[in-house]
């Protein structure tokens, strides 16, 4: 029960760093004029997704005395969160409307935003399944592709932000929701003080996913699952599901480009940088769970595309989604 309520006790840290971090972020993208579009995939996207960024860097950079144990908790914390946005945050965001909108109901995210998120996600996450593949005994392979995914993620960055200027005149200009954290204390709201926040954030997150590698490794003995099946399934589900509620209220209040922004953002992020480390820095090897986890996020991923393709989006559409997190769960417990 120790092991538990310390494993609990960590996950609140990072919840509250990441909203810390991300309510900073939001007052950063209106003070500096920037698109929803630039708020919702770059910056909150990163954002909410430094919580489980930050459990696979600390675990192979920082991690426990046991080697292997650190690097079956990277590998799984960098695929799970993909896999879980992929599947079931998308699901959970297109049910959370479905009494407002019926499964008929249309969902409108910003086209251009969002074929460019997903285009780039599913080129670069492509690189990380053949990684799986690539011998040991060829390191220059795996380096290689793997600054080709950071290089990916840069190229995305510029994309994005230079579609921001059309899309403010569109009417897409970032609007912060609520106050800054530190002004409510009395502090001024500028520049500093929201750099400020902002680093307060990340210094809660690093503390509080450090202590949850720890309780993680602990957890794994308790239950009886290896730590690389508790970082697939636990793990994202805990750090990135909660910070997704963005998504739903956001598409709840009918900002339908910040909410698919903030998923396929961190898609995008997190298929292409974190694999990069784990390409070059882990045994990446397709085992089952490993395997089906890629794979069934790319299906995912390639339904969304083609839905976006065919020029409309429905409610019921992302069902599949749900029902593919659910197939993954059969083929990784079994």
């Amino acid at each position: 029960m120790l092991t538990l309520g310390v494993l609990l006790l960590m996950l609140v840290l990072i919840l509250v760093a990441a909203e810390v971090f991300t309510n900073a972020l939001e007052h950063f993208g209106e003070r500096i004029g920037i698109s929803e579009g630039v708020t919702g995939s770059l910056f909150a996207a990163v954002g909410t997704a430094l919580p489980e960024t930050m459990v696979p860097l600390l675990a192979i950079f920082a991690g426990t005395t046991n080697h292997q144990v650190n690097e079956e908790i990277g590998v799984g914390a960098i695929l799970g969160a993909p896999l879980m946005l992929a599947t079931l945050s998308i699901f959970l965001m297109a049910m959370s409307v479905y009494r407002a909108r019926g499964m008929q109901g249309h969902l409108r995210p910003e086209h251009t935003g969002l074929t460019r998120d997903l285009n780039f996600f599913l080129i670069a996450f492509s690189f990380a399944a053949i990684a799986l593949f690539v011998p040991h005994d060829l390191p220059v392979v795996r380096t290689v592709i793997g600054f080709g995914m950071v290089f990916i993620y840069f190229i995305y960055v510029m994309l994005t932000l230079r579609a921001s200027a059309s899309l403010v005149q569109d009417g897409h200009a970032t609007e912060a929701e609520g106050a800054m954290f530190l002004t409510r204390i009395g502090l001024p709201k500028n520049m500093f003080t929201i750099v400020l926040q902002l680093l307060l954030g990340l210094g809660l997150l690093v503390a509080g996913a450090k202590g949850f590698i720890s309780g993680v490794e602990e957890a794994s003995h308790l239950l009886g699952m290896s730590p690389l099946l508790l970082s697939l399934i636990i793990v994202p589900i805990a750090t990135e599901l909660p910070e997704k509620v963005n998504s739903i209220l956001w598409i709840r209040r009918g900002k339908d480009t910040l909410a698919f922004g903030n998923i396929t953002g961190a898609l995008v992020f997190q298929g292409t940088l974190l694999p990069a480390i784990g390409i070059t820095l882990t045994p990446w090897l397709p085992e089952r769970q490993v395997f089906a986890g890629v794979v069934i996020t790319l299906v995912a991923m390639l339904w969304l595309r083609y839905l976006v393709s065919r020029g409309g989006l429905r409610v019921w559409h992302l069902i599949p989604n749900g029902v593919l997190y659910v197939t993954y769960l059969v083929v990784a417990l079994n």
